[in-house]
């Protein structure tokens, strides 16, 4: 019987592959001197999407709660570290709060689906666990980064009215609000502007592999409608979590602004 998708042969994928020229040549004409770099990312992105491959082909054929378990929390680990790299401001246990926020709020959105909302047998189901935690991974990680980026430099270009506020009797909560709301708001916008042109102007990852995979669209649809707000629920409790946990680090108890523990990186 055959397969309901078109098989790619390896010689297609290195057609296609061959599109980086593309990008070569326009760095070329341009002289933007990023010839090294995209050889180098499309290198790695051959390598880690081919080792994640075979990686999951062992696990989907194992289908144990363990290996499953392990895989995703590889997952969650470098999701939360590649938060933090992605930011140039560095605090006290910054890399903490990003990992804690990130696993707390993918794992309780992630469990949400998988025991309320779709009742997969057994919730450790390769198929439906490992890509659903990835998507919310991946969405949460990028407003964390963003969320902590903008904290850090409304910290920093906003130092003297946050230490002004704080002279005048302000309690740390209400000298650090302006910042710690713009920094949530950065971090949401890249979903809602995400939500607001889906289905329109993009299709998503997985209603476009599900529609190639020959499922009806409007079974497709459901499952991203799904995804969609998993996402958008997920990141905006990472952006939350991660904030306030760096903001009750820089604030001490004594409503006093521990500026000297915010560092920007060089």
């Amino acid at each position: 019987m055959k397969p309901s998708y078109l098989q790619l042969s390896y010689l297609q994928v290195g057609l296609a592959a061959l599109l980086i020229l593309i990008n070569g040549a326009i760095s070329l004409a341009l002289r933007l001197g990023l010839g090294r770099r995209l050889l180098l990312a499309a290198i790695a992105t051959v390598v880690q999407l081919v080792f994640i491959g075979l990686v999951l082909q062992w696990v989907f054929r194992l289908n144990r709660w363990y290996a499953v378990f392990g895989i995703m929390l590889v997952m969650t680990l470098v999701a939360g570290n590649a938060a933090v790299a992605r930011t140039p401001f560095r605090s006290p246990g910054i890399w903490l709060n990003s990992i804690v926020s990130v696993w707390s709020s993918s794992w309780l959105v992630a469990a949400i689906a998988l025991f309320g909302i779709l009742h997969v047998e057994p919730w450790y189901s390769p198929h439906y666990a490992i890509p659903l935690l990835g998507m919310i991974l991946g969405n949460t990680l990028n407003g964390v980064s963003l969320g902590l980026d903008r904290l850090g430099s409304e910290l920093f270009a906003h130092r003297a009215q946050v230490e002004a506020l704080l002279a005048l009797g302000a309690t740390r909560w209400e000298a650090a609000q302006r910042p710690i709301q713009e920094a949530v708001r950065t971090g949401m916008v890249p979903t809602i502007n995400a939500m607001m042109v889906v289905g329109i102007v993009s299709l998503p990852g997985m209603m476009t592999g599900q529609l190639l995979a020959g499922v009806a669209p409007v079974e497709a649809v459901k499952y991203q409608i799904v995804i969609m707000f998993l996402i958008s629920s997920g990141t905006a409790l990472g952006i939350v979590s991660v904030v306030l946990l760096t903001y009750r680090r820089l604030f001490n108890k004594n409503h006093q602004f521990l500026y000297q523990q915010l560092r920007e990186r060089h």
